[in-house]
Order: C-alpha cells, then sequence, then structure tokens
C-alpha cells in the first residue's frame, strides 16, 4: 500500500500532509510525510494548548467559528469547505480531517487519532536530528499542564516531567497559572526550560511589599525573552502569556500579579533585543490569541514571527501582516497534541532573508511512540488508571465541545446540571479545551475530568432574574464577537441549557441577544427570578465539583432519555464562511 508525498501549498514554504488511504498505516512508506527539506540555519519546532493529553486523541475542528468586520473570510474563522478550498486541502484527505470538521465521524474511522506525546517525542527527535540539536529549538505556547485529570491532581507536576524529556526549552503560560502561585513556582524549579513572559508585572502593592520578581526595577515577575544560538545566530525568543489571567479566572490564583498585552512594554523590549543585544530574529512566543496576534502584528514593529496559541486554530499558512517597520508573520498551532509546527528560518546579516513553515498533523498511527516517553506516561497514569477506568455510559452520539455556540458535551453537561441540581436553567463555560468521544465509544470519569478538570470546579445553584441571565449572554457574547480583538477574550459562547434564544453576532455591544426563551417556549421575563445551576464560577463557591455531577448523571442511564441542546437561531450572519452546513 503506497502513501503520496504531500502536496505543497501554493504559498511559498507552507506544506501539510496530503494523505489517501483507506486506512493509516506505520512504515517507510508513511514516514514519508515528515521528511522535509532542508531549508534555511536554524529550526524551530512549536505546540501549544496541548492542555496535558498524554495519549493520542479524537478532537473535531468547530463547525462554527464566526469572523466579524475585517475578520469575516479571513483566518482562523473558516471552517468545513470554505477552509479547504481557502487551503488547497482534498476534501477526501487526513489533511481534511485533521483540520477541520468535515465528515468527522466517517475520518476518523479511516485516519484514527492524533497527537500523543509518545508519538509526538519520536516526530520532534526526528526533526531535530535532522538538522542537529544546536540549529534547533522546541518550544511551547503554554495550556500544557492543564486538561486532565492526572494533570489536575498532580497540579502539573506530570507535565513537567514530560515536558523535560520532550526536551521543551521556552515555555509561556495560561491555565498554568490557575495552580496558584505556589504550585507554578514549585512546577518551574522542576521545569529544565525557561519560563517567559514579558507581560505580567507586580501590582503597587506587591511590589511596595517586595514581592517576589525577575526584574525588581521594572516589575516584571518572569523573564521576558531568551537568546538562543541556533545555526550560528542569535534568535530572541520572547514570552506573551495569556492578557486576561485575572478577568478570565478567580483573582485569587494570581492576587500580587497583573497582565495585560503591554504593547508598550514589549515594543521597548523587542528594541533592545535588536539594538542593544544585536539578535538576528525576534520570535513572539504567544498566548494572545490569533485576532489578538494579528492585531499586535500591525502595531508592534521588529518581530519576525509570532508563533501563537490559546484559540485553538490550526492555520497551515502563516498571516503576513504589514506593520511600520516592515512585516510580522503570525501563526497559529492548534491545540491537544494535534500538531506540530516546524519554523525553519535563513538568517543572514542580522535579519530574517526566508522562512518555510509546516503545520504537521502528528498522525499517531504514522508514528512509532518513544519507549521512553511512553514509559513515562505509564508511570504518570499508574495510580489514577484503575479508579478512572470505570465505564459510565456509551454514547449513541458524537460528543464533542469546540464551536461558538454548542457542542454536545456542553449540552451534556448542561442537562447534568439542571437534572441533578433541579434547575430550570443551567450555565456552562465555552472552554475550548477537551477531547471528541464516538458514538459507540465507552466514556469513563477520565474521559469526563478531561471535559472538567479545572482547580476551581465547585458547582453552585442561584437564582437570577431574566434580565440578568440577558446580561450574562450579552457580556460573553461581546467577548467573542467585538470588532476589537483586544476586547476579545478567546474562548466561545457560555453554553446555556433550559434555554433557547436569537444571536445576531454583528449587531451592537447589548443588542446581540434577542427572544430568550425557555425549553417549553415562554419567554423569559427580565423581573422573574429564575432557578440557574452553573461552575467555574470565578467566585468561591461551596457545591460538588462538577466532574461529580456529570458522572452521577451518566451512571443514572438518563442520558439517553432526556433531550439534549440548546437552542441557537443565528441572524445576519447567513454567508459567513466560519458557518459550515
Amino acid at each position: 500500500m503506497a502513501i503520496r508525498r504531500r502536496d505543497l501549498l501554493k504559498s511559498a514554504g507552507v506544506a501539510v500532509a496530503s494523505l489517501s488511504l483507506p486506512r493509516l498505516a506505520r512504515g517507510a512508506e508513511t514516514a514519508s510525510i515528515y521528511d522535509l527539506e532542508r531549508f534555511g540555519n536554524a529550526r524551530i519546532l512549536h505546540i501549544t494548548d496541548t492542555h496535558a493529553q498524554l495519549n493520542p486523541v479524537y478532537f473535531r475542528e468547530p463547525s462554527v467559528n464566526i469572523g466579524i468586520g475585517e475578520m469575516m473570510g479571513r483566518p482562523p474563522h473558516l471552517v468545513g469547505r470554505a477552509f479547504l478550498e481557502r487551503f488547497g486541502i482534498r476534501p477526501d484527505s487526513a489533511d481534511a480531517y485533521a483540520f477541520t470538521c468535515f465528515e468527522f465521524e466517517k475520518s476518523a474511522g479511516r485516519f484514527g487519532k492524533l497527537g500523543g506525546f509518545a508519538h509526538l517525542k519520536t516526530l520532534v527527535d526526528r526533526l531535530r536530528g535532522d538538522v542537529g540539536e544546536r540549529d534547533s529549538m522546541l518550544v511551547d505556547g503554554g495550556d500544557l499542564w492543564q486538561g486532565t485529570g492526572l494533570a489536575n491532581v498532580t497540579q502539573g507536576r506530570d507535565m513537567v516531567e514530560v515536558a523535560n524529556l520532550l526536551g521543551i526549552e521556552a515555555m509561556t503560560g495560561h491555565w498554568e497559572f490557575t495552580y496558584g502561585e505556589q504550585a507554578l513556582r514549585d512546577n518551574l524549579e522542576r521545569f529544565k526550560g525557561e519560563f517567559l513572559a514579558q507581560n505580567v508585572f507586580l501590582t503597587e502593592e506587591a511590589a511596595f511589599n517586595d514581592a517576589r520578581a525577575f526584574d525588581r526595577a521594572s516589575g516584571r515577575v518572569f523573564k521576558p525573552s531568551v537568546i538562543k544560538e541556533i545555526g550560528g545566530h542569535r534568535v530572541a525568543i520572547v514570552g506573551q502569556a495569556f492578557p486576561y489571567v485575572p478577568i478570565a479566572h478567580p483573582k485569587r490564583f494570581t492576587p500580587d500579579w497583573t497582565f495585560g498585552i503591554r504593547e508598550e512594554e514589549l515594543q521597548k523590549h523587542v528594541d533592545s533585543l535588536r539594538g542593544t543585544d544585536k539578535v538576528d530574529a525576534v520570535v513572539l512566543l504567544s498566548h494572545n490569541g490569533m485576532d489578538v496576534d494579528l492585531k499586535l502584528a500591525s502595531r508592534v514593529t521588529g518581530i519576525d514571527v509570532i508563533l501563537g496559541g490559546h484559540t485553538h486554530d490550526a492555520v497551515p499558512q502563516p498571516i503576513a501582516v504589514k506593520n511600520a517597520g516592515g512585516t510580522t508573520l503570525v501563526t497559529n498551532a492548534g491545540s491537544n497534541g494535534k500538531f506540530l509546527a516546524v519554523l525553519d528560518l535563513a538568517l543572514d546579516r542580522g535579519k530574517v532573508s526566508g522562512v518555510k513553515y509546516h503545520l504537521l498533523p502528528v498522525y499517531s498511527e504514522l508514528l512509532k511512540p518513544d519507549p521512553a516517553m511512553a514509559e513515562l506516561i505509564g508511570r504518570l497514569r499508574a495510580p489514577v488508571v484503575a479508579d478512572w477506568s470505570e465505564k459510565i455510559a456509551t454514547p449513541d452520539r458524537l460528543l464533542y465541545r469546540r464551536g461558538n455556540f454548542s457542542g454536545p458535551i456542553d449540552e451534556l453537561i448542561c442537562t447534568a446540571l439542571r437534572t441533578e441540581l433541579d434547575a430550570e436553567i443551567a450555565l456552562s463555560p465555552g472552554f475550548r479545551w477537551g477531547v471528541t468521544a464516538l458514538p459507540g465509544q465507552a466514556l469513563t470519569m477520565e474521559d469526563v475530568l478531561a471535559e472538567t478538570a479545572i482547580s476551581y470546579p465547585e458547582t453552585y445553584v442561584q437564582e437570577m432574574t431574566g434580565a440578568q441571565i440577558k446580561d450574562v449572554l450579552e457580556d460573553i457574547c461581546d467577548n467573542l464577537f467585538n470588532a476589537d480583538p483586544y476586547y476579545q477574550q478567546g474562548g466561545d459562547m457560555v453554553r446555556a441549557g433550559g434555554l433557547s434564544y436569537t444571536c445576531t453576532p454583528t449587531g451592537a455591544i447589548g443588542n446581540r441577544i434577542s427572544d430568550v426563551k425557555l425549553n417549553g417556549g415562554k419567554s423569559i421575563s427580565a423581573g422573574h427570578r429564575y432557578k440557574v445551576a452553573g461552575w467555574a464560577s470565578v467566585n468561591g463557591q461551596q457545591g460538588a465539583p462538577v466532574w461529580d455531577v456529570v458522572g452521577k448523571y451518566l451512571r443514572s442511564g438518563r442520558m439517553f432519555q432526556e433531550r439534549l441542546g440548546t437552542g441557537v437561531t443565528l441572524k445576519g450572519v447567513e454567508d459567513n464562511p466560519g458557518i459550515a452546513g
């Protein structure tokens, strides 16, 4: 059985695997899809948003990822066929399966799971070996330590061991901060690489109290960048942590730190790297989200490439953004360990003279697992496997999360909250992490934890007026569809169980949500009080962890007896290529 070499995309230097097989198979023939032609003199490998998924996973890309205003029809706001056409990917290929939702269930049976750190280790070692360790570097864009029950129990310590064996030399963060400062610093003591974050500073009070910081003069909490000699040239990696940590998560985790995009500080630092430090290239390792990075690239000069994350967008080609100083390439490398980005730079006389970029799907069936990493993963998981392996339900439908408005996993969580906590309405956060389960695939508590494992999982029940419910929907909708990317925090719409509503993404702030009704069809009343259940509140709660509530519901067998789903009617986006179907 033969496999064809990859079809190169028309954009210079950008490639993805293009396979046409009934089923992928290992071997010398198939392994050739990872043969990259040598280019330039510096190679940087990039992973991001793996969310602690140690083993290969199924992960369905979104069928709704709407771009508004200038972002309409532009990456990353393309899905399904529109994505395939934009990037020249065949609908029947493994690339279509990896990068889009197109015929996902059918393709999952053909091409199998993606990712897995043992398989990733094999690919990383191969691609670094092709150019030499001294001419390459591996970086991580954050959300490495969170996303599974094991990572939650160990507060990310398991992923530090994995990162060290994988060879990560620099990383930035987001969910890493939700373990709190002490756990974060304990983990960084064990981490062999550098933790970089130019945009995290001490609060005035913390600085006055002489709190710990990398640079007391500026108040920077962490090292902003690292300079590494690669291929005989000086390459600067600047860290950009998630800018909205104290807003998106409980502030109690980071009470002494302030975040933000910090354009001015970033520009000063880049200027210093270019001037004082005489670097040949500047790469921003970002957890801003792609829309934010695209705006940032237009405003800050001197950055050659942004290696982006946070919004889980798998974009095969870099997007070139012009600014006052030249051009910056913006990338985003997907999530869940599905992809490994390869950035090859040609450096000459203090500048980047050429770039080639590949976003490689990590097809687990094409890569033999690295024995040392497989052994480490087995050892790390051993204490929890027995407790979390019990089959608690077998779904009769595809369960996935990712999408602007709804996904069956969150619909399931909302139904569990309403049923078990006896509430009329349920709210579940629009997280983008979490894996996909195929119909007939047994669900275990480990699977439930892969959708819910956070450090503030407590459920709650409270009364809210109809006006308050609408305000919540409007506020989060503005976060998703504000025309200014700097006002977007990168998540999806809150999932609302027991409700239906109409959304006009192109509407004005405060006027995007209308026709809010209970499941029975009765319109909510602004002054009436409703019983609402939820979880992941930024305020402290005392209820049972959400995974216990969902687990109890699944064990009851009611999943197949009750209607899942939230009705969302969209207006004003009928021809938007960010909607499939």
